[in-house]
């Protein structure tokens, strides 16, 4: 070839959007550039080789990326420019895991479609990450978060969401479709020719549960294709979904010291360490991942994110979680990266006293009210039909997760205004008379010996000593 024409030919691919994207990414190998070259002037890999690659087993390109995965490339580049970029900032790529190893499905699979001549699942599940990633997909698979899509069905929020707020179409149930499944994740389902139903699908939701059975998606976490260790040990991976008045992890964090010094020291974080334990790699403010998943001097990394917790702060009443003080010591291996034993045993003592403190004079005895005034037929069974019902959620549910998260995470204003304090006026200004009006109500039409009991518990709760202010003592 002539110099002229190699000049020519050198300006047609250095113009081509093939070659800008493959510039951008951070570890552009010569084999992928070749792949730039050969989809730029279509050399028979996206046509007849590609129908024969999809019915023999993956081979390896020069660098190691497989054929079928250079494929895809060939015609991702342009068709979805981003999605390459992070994938070529990966780890992943760097691996030589492509497209093709992370969505390739088998036949038989319930979401499996042709697409290209390849059989392909759009949705990549732990069950595929645990081809590379055994151990982590089983931490996972124990967690709470594992369970948070399948376990949803039922529960008071969904009901107000689902059925309180919609109505009795499919289409009627967007407010739980898009607010409670997009953080919980719900059941994906796939239509006779393996298209993804819209009415279940975009979801990431931590909890999915997938066409394979498997539970959870990694990508609620890790952004997908480029699944940066620095973006998701950052507090806002978590964020997404720990926030608001029923969730408020995030605000908390943020008003807290720990988040007040990430803040401050994040440029001294080196938050891309490949081992990342506090009190070695940094010394800054912790982010979730620090308490919640990373590494210490004394224990291994996890993405079981229940396996450090003591309580489960999530329910009207607070009980201690299947291995509370083994929880509680390996949590405890965390703070001491930074604390004394002293601050650490002081800390949670005042914890254990602020969630002993709301069950004993709310949660309990409130829960004790609503299930007497179900009892003597003063409520029903339906959730959100008795105006006290709408009281009784709001307590436990916002003011009581905000005292509760407060303290586990040293938020003092959650604890305080958002907390106690409105846990207090909805149980003295709201709770207690409109129990007491409907137990009036009832004596009035002549139930009085129905609602006798319910009636009694009530003045117990009272005159109860940690109520003692009501009778101005």
């Amino acid at each position: 070839m002539g110099t002229c024409n190699k000049m020519k030919l050198h300006t047609k691919v250095w113009n081509s959007p093939h070659y800008l994207v493959f510039l951008r990414l951070k570890q552009v190998s010569f084999s992928l550039f070749l792949i730039a070259i050969l989809a730029l002037f279509g050399t028979g890999l996206r046509t007849a080789d590609a129908a024969e690659a999809a019915t023999k087993p993956v081979k390896q390109s020069l660098n190691g990326l497989s054929q079928t995965s250079a494929v895809c490339i060939s015609c991702h580049a342009e068709e979805t420019r981003s999605i390459v970029q992070q994938w070529g900032a990966s780890k992943h790529y760097g691996a030589n895991v492509g497209c093709f190893e992370c969505h390739q499905a088998e036949k038989g699979d319930p979401d499996a479609v042709m697409h290209k001549k390849y059989l392909i699942s759009t949705l990549v599940t732990p069950k595929d990450c645990a081809r590379c990633h055994e151990v982590e997909t089983k931490q996972f698979a124990e967690s709470s978060h594992a369970q948070a899509g399948s376990h949803l069905e039922g529960t008071i929020p969904h009901t107000l969401a689902a059925v309180v707020q919609g109505d009795s179409t499919v289409k009627g149930t967007q407010a739980a479709t898009q607010g409670c499944v997009q953080c919980h994740g719900s059941k994906v389902t796939v239509s006779a020719s393996g298209v993804l139903n819209s009415a279940t699908w975009p979801n990431s939701g931590i909890g999915r549960v997938n066409p394979d059975g498997s539970l959870g998606t990694c990508t609620a976490c890790h952004q997908q294709h480029d699944f940066s260790q620095a973006q998701v040990r950052r507090p806002e991976a978590c964020s997404r979904c720990h926030q608001g008045a029923a969730h408020p992890q995030s605000e908390i964090y943020e008003q807290s010291k720990h988040g007040a010094t990430f803040r401050a020291s994040i440029d001294k974080m080196h938050l891309d360490s490949p081992k990342w334990i506090a009190g070695q790699d940094y010394v800054g403010g912790p982010t979730c991942a620090t308490c919640h998943m990373s590494a210490t001097m004394n224990v291994g990394m996890t993405h079981n994110v229940s396996q450090r917790l003591s309580w489960d702060l999530t329910q009207p009443v607070s009980s201690k979680t299947e291995k509370s003080a083994d929880n509680r010591q390996e949590m405890k291996t965390v703070c001491i990266s930074c604390h004394t034993d002293k601050v650490v045993q002081n800390f949670y003592e005042q914890f254990d006293n602020v969630v002993n403190l709301y069950n004993s004079k709310y949660g309990e005895p409130g829960t004790r009210l609503m299930d007497g005034l179900l009892k003597a037929g003063l409520r029903t069974e339906k959730t959100f039909d008795d105006s006290i019902e709408w009281t009784w959620f709001k307590l436990w549910h916002e003011a009581g997760r905000q005292a509760r998260q407060g303290s586990a995470m040293v938020g003092a204003d959650s604890v305080q205004w958002k907390g106690f304090a409105e846990v207090a006026e909805l149980f003295y200004s709201k709770l207690i008379p409109q129990a007491e009006e409907l137990i009036s109500k009832a004596e009035s039409g002549g139930k009085g010996a129905e609602v006798k009991d319910v009636k009694e518990l009530l003045e117990t709760i009272k005159h109860d000593p940690a109520n003692r202010w009501m009778n101005g003592q």
